[in-house]
């Protein structure tokens, strides 16, 4: 296998109007293993409680990851340190939704509450990414931008039925209405997949804060003209505060450097071949 040099940035952002973030986010890059993750999570519920449920998501996944590269784990070979991947993310979203559930039981003003997740996990060049909600994942690389999630959202069925176009999704009056979310029933349904990645390309996970305003030919032009990489973050919240900063915004990178000549593969279906195309950080708005 070639080397591999994983670059990991994340931020997040109150925007212009809110009075409290009620995102997450949580970034790792491992010093001594080729192992990254992004987490973003986007609560809702009210006052403090949708920031309760992010911060619940988000460090539970991040609790879970961590633990994740015992002796054991690297002493397996690598299709079952996949699969040992796979389940260690799938239990700890339904942990993460069985402690948002507790919660609510024992903190009646936050019974309202609930949140979004996405997180992108690369362990070697294998690559994983679960979301529910409208929260997103897209892979940038030398082929354009490939999104790597599905809205889950009302928008998303419409357009799916051929109800909406995409522009006019952007605009509708349903567009922040989600089908999904975490801390809102007893069996979260999120959707997972992976794939095995053989050059180099970035990873962008981002809140609905910031595809409010940018659309994915914004977010491949980002993503393409600024260097280094990971300080897109930075004109990513930029550009979205810019448009108005209505929601709170978050943007996390994950830098993918191996060989620059294979391509992307996916159970036989390839996403990069030829597409049709260390903390949470919080920035504040200063009190004025």
């Amino acid at each position: 296998m070639e080397p591999i040099r994983l670059a990991v940035n994340g931020r997040t952002d109150i925007g212009q109007v809110r009075e409290e973030n009620e995102d997450s986010i949580r970034c790792h890059s491992d010093p001594h293993h080729p192992f990254a993750y992004v987490v973003i999570a986007d609560g809702m519920g009210g006052y403090s409680g949708g920031a309760t449920a992010s911060a619940i998501a988000a460090d539970t996944l991040q609790s879970q990851l961590n633990a994740l590269l015992n002796t054991t784990f690297l002493a397996c070979p690598p299709h079952q340190q996949q699969l040992m991947l796979r389940a260690a993310l799938v239990e700890a979203i339904g942990i993460a939704n069985r402690k948002i559930l507790d919660t609510k039981q024992t903190r009646p003003q936050f019974s309202q509450m609930g949140t979004t997740l996405v997180t992108v996990v690369i362990w070697q060049d294998f690559l994983i990414v679960a979301h529910i909600g409208d929260s997103r994942a897209y892979l940038w690389n030398k082929y354009g931008l490939q999104r790597l999630t599905r809205d889950h959202s009302v928008v998303q069925e419409m357009i799916d039925l051929g109800q909406l176009t995409p522009e006019q999704a952007q605009s509708s009056q349903v567009r922040n209405h989600i089908t999904r979310a975490l801390g809102v029933a007893e069996q979260v349904e999120a959707t997972v997949n992976s794939w095995t990645l053989t050059e180099s390309a970035l990873l962008f996970l981002c809140s609905d804060g910031l595809t409010e305003y940018l659309d994915d030919p914004v977010i491949e032009r980002v993503l393409a003209t600024y260097r280094p990489a990971l300080e897109c973050v930075y004109h990513f919240i930029e550009d979205a505060n810019q448009c108005g900063g209505r929601d709170n915004i978050s943007a996390g990178i994950i830098e993918f450097c191996s060989r620059s000549d294979a391509a992307a593969e996916f159970s036989g279906d390839p996403i990069t071949l030829k597409p049709k195309h260390k903390e949470d950080i919080t920035v504040r708005k200063m009190q004025r």
